[in-house]
């Protein structure tokens, strides 16, 4: 019967002992490995930085005159173009122009490699069940997975900074961009294909100019739900050293500067508002038009 008591501190021992080999196991690969990977994210530091310069050097008319293009181009509704308008004047009126735009920077950067990576990702899946088999219980993990809780391997292999900041909100952010790419293209309508199929196209051109185009209103709300769930991000990365409005957020916690916290807060939620009605106003208008060319 000694066994038998004695089971419950071997199993703690055992689970100790396992907790420690992965722990060291991570170091050393960290020490091995970690200047490789931070010479691999180089480039990534310099194209944030280049988004970070544009948005923060450049005069704020332009700014503010540049998101009312892209909203008038995306809406053709003069109240969204307004409302940025409104936005943006009480953001720069409250004093909180640099970090918005820095910020901004961080999200721009965050939504293209979200793209660049989700889209391939959520073609692959719409082409194979087998990959959207592997790739839906990972996804099913970084949705379900505390923000927090990707902090500590980024930064571990690459310390401090804008680029593991970036790396954490990227993987945050990314499961809604490849869910709806593959959700898009898998509902494409099967006598349209057959029609592109009987005209002779090839795997590509039938991705490119039949699947890709009708899919597009809802790829587009999977890149509004990325950047919803990138800005959601950024006060958690404020923690390893990502600057903007997360920064002021996480010192008026820290101080009890009521007045900051709320003010900051609410630029993030203006930020958000903006991306989200632009984004979502473009994906209508891309609705309509497939409406119009199938009807």
């Amino acid at each position: 019967m000694d066994w038998i008591n004695k089971f419950p501190h071997m199993q703690d021992e055992a689970l100790l002992h396992m907790k420690r080999s992965i722990d060291d196991g991570f170091r050393a690969f960290t020490a091995a490995y970690g200047d490789p990977i931070d010479s691999f994210f180089h480039p990534l530091q310099e194209f944030l930085m280049a988004a970070e310069r544009f948005m923060t050097q450049t005069p704020w008319p332009i700014i503010m005159l540049l998101v009312m293009v892209i909203a008038w181009g995306a809406s053709r509704n003069w109240k969204v173009v307004l409302g940025c308008f409104v936005t943006l004047a009480l953001i720069g009126y409250l004093d909180m122009w640099q970090d918005t735009m820095r910020t901004v920077s961080m999200i721009f950067v965050c939504t293209f490699l979200s793209i660049v990576i989700g889209l391939p990702i959520g073609i692959l899946m719409a082409k194979s069940d087998r990959v959207r088999k592997l790739v839906d219980p990972i996804l099913d993990v970084m949705q379900t997975m505390p923000s927090f809780v990707y902090l500590i391997p980024v930064v571990m292999l690459l310390g401090i900074g804008r680029v593991p900041g970036l790396i954490a909100v990227v993987i945050y952010a990314i499961p809604p961009m490849i869910r709806l790419t593959n959700l898009g293209i898998r509902l494409v309508d099967r006598d349209i294909l057959e029609a592109a199929d009987a005209f002779g196209s090839s795997g590509w051109q039938r991705l490119l100019k039949v699947q890709l185009p009708l899919a597009l209103p809802t790829i587009m709300a999977g890149v509004n739900q990325t950047i919803m769930m990138a800005l959601a991000m950024v006060v958690v990365a404020a923690m390893i050293g990502v600057q903007g409005l997360g920064q002021p957020v996480l010192k008026a916690i820290a101080n009890q500067y009521f007045t900051l916290g709320i003010f900051n807060g609410l630029a993030i939620v203006g930020i958000a508002v903006i991306f989200d009605r632009v984004s979502q106003a473009y994906g209508k208008r891309l609705q309509k038009h497939q409406e119009v060319v199938h009807g």
